[in-house]
């Protein structure tokens, strides 16, 4: 898609992607992976400029614990992003805990240990303010039917480029994004949100 001579940005997902990716991957000025980047190389591409991270939680804890920090897409990056506001997590602790009191542990924060790695590797970190959930309660609302815990990382940061990293003229596209998994995530209505983006000419999927 030729958006002026703009950026080409890719978020890339966990996902398996519907065909090899991987020119308009590794071709882009911007990549972002998130977590454990588990799809890293072969059609999904190499390149890797940011990983979005979940900064709470089970995921956190598995990270930090783990080999997390010399996987080859983490070693690649020059940033981090936390994808989760502590702010706006602290807002709907109850509510949530109210309905799912396993989810207890699902608010403990580890920003403090993603921003020391990042310091440490010379990378530089982000973290997303309560904003962006702010704004993706408000546009998911009409297309979600029940309660959900939290908006996906992906479609976090999805949110937060479209209206914070891009600029007129940059091409966004998407892929990896099976928009399925957890059931704290409201998927179906996610897609939905997703689908509308690419009508509207916000993004595109590869």
């Amino acid at each position: 898609m030729d958006r002026g001579g703009g950026r080409s940005i890719v978020i890339m997902g966990n996902g398996t992607p519907e065909r090899d990716v991987r020119a308009e991957v590794d071709g882009a000025d911007l990549v972002v992976r998130f977590n454990g980047c588990r799809n890293f190389g072969g059609a999904s591409g190499t390149r890797t400029d940011i990983v979005a991270v979940c900064n709470t939680g089970q995921p956190a804890r598995e990270m930090l614990a783990g080999g997390w920090s010399d996987l080859p897409a983490v070693r690649a990056a020059t940033a981090v992003w936390g994808v989760r506001s502590p702010d706006a997590f602290a807002r709907r602790r109850a509510g949530v805990l109210a309905r799912r009191p396993e989810l207890a542990d699902f608010f403990e924060d580890r920003t403090d240990d993603f921003a020391a790695f990042a310091r440490a590797a010379g990378k530089g970190f982000l973290l997303f303010g309560p904003a962006v959930l702010d704004r993706l309660d408000a546009d998911l609302a009409p297309l979600t039917e029940g309660d959900y815990v939290v908006p996906s990382s992906g479609l976090i940061a999805i949110d937060h480029v479209l209206n914070a990293v891009a600029a007129p003229g940059d091409d966004v596209a998407i892929a990896g994004f099976g928009h399925e998994g957890w059931s704290g995530h409201p998927f179906a209505a996610e897609r939905r949100l997703v689908d509308r983006y690419e009508r509207d000419g916000r993004l595109r999927r590869l």
